[in-house]
């Protein structure tokens, strides 16, 4: 197939030999199976950023930093050259959080470096080569639920250990190869110590979580892992190989209304987008 543009400069640096197929167009990125070598990969291409429809992205940037001041107030003041600088650095969170989750034994795919924009890393297969499935397109036994449910658990867990959150984790952002769940897709991953929706984000990604595999082992609901979780981290006591239950009790103070009601509208907004990409992906299928 004729090559994309923004791909030809791997091809010309031999990084890429071959580009084989598109794999899939999404709202962040559209995505091609490539062959570097005797390895086929695959190259995804960033939007720019008046073409992407990630919402919120700002909530997403708190507490990043860069190492470069000059950069940094750059980015602040939004001038043309910060707003490049946060369009590079919107780009390299995700090879940047790659290559930190593998470290910290999160199940993610191999990347092999991000170049103007274009991210080249491992292409998830099943057992027949084909390109791996992603969870809300299969239907799952009740003891394969909760035995993926305790995997990605952990895999959050060590995120959190790593500290970072994945943002936007849901069904539609993991693979599944026969070993079992791949996380994908992390562009927005999240500062857990400076960022200060790092609980409520943690949050939504265990309950979206929980709420798939639910539907096939009910008992699933009933957990209370982000709360375990986000707990044990604050007080500096969860580990990677801490042992978690799933229970949690809650305190019996006064809640803050403003802050439940905020959480509340938040959490409405959140659905509502949850929704909108079930349903944008249904239209694609």
């Amino acid at each position: 197939m004729k090559i994309p543009k923004r791909i030809q400069p791997l091809v010309d640096e031999g990084l890429v030999d071959e580009v084989l197929r598109p794999l899939m167009s999404g709202k962040e990125a559209d995505v091609f199976v490539v062959r570097s070598g005797g390895d086929v990969r695959c190259a995804k291409i960033y939007k720019e950023a008046e073409k992407r429809s990630f919402k919120q992205a700002v909530q997403y940037r708190e507490g990043r930093k860069s190492r470069n001041s000059r950069r940094s107030r750059a980015m602040e003041k939004g001038s043309k050259f910060g707003r490049s600088e946060q369009e590079s650095a919107w780009q390299n969170a995700e090879v940047d959080a790659l290559y930190r989750l593998a470290n910290a034994g999160v199940r993610v795919p191999q990347p092999y470096g991000c170049f103007d924009g274009v991210l080249l890393m491992e292409l998830i297969t099943d057992d027949d080569g084909f390109v791996a499935p992603r969870l809300n397109d299969v239907t799952l036994t009740s003891e394969q639920a909760l035995e993926q449910h305790e995997t990605v658990m952990k895999d959050v867990q060590r995120m959190l250990c790593a500290g970072l959150i994945h943002g936007d984790l849901s069904e539609f952002n993991v693979l599944l190869d026969s070993s079992g769940p791949v996380i994908i897709d992390l562009p927005q991953a999240v500062d857990a110590a400076a960022n200060n929706n790092a609980k409520r984000m943690l949050e939504r990604d265990v309950n979206n979580m929980t709420q798939y595999y639910g539907q096939f082992a009910p008992e699933l609901l009933e957990t209370k892992y982000a709360k375990e979780m986000w707990a044990l981290f604050e007080s500096g006591k969860l580990k990677p190989e801490t042992e978690l239950t799933g229970v949690f009790v809650e305190s019996t103070k006064a809640a803050d209304v403003d802050s439940v009601l905020a959480e509340i509208e938040a959490a409405f907004d959140e659905e509502q987008e949850r929704k909108e990409r079930i349903r944008e992906a249904s239209e694609e299928n």
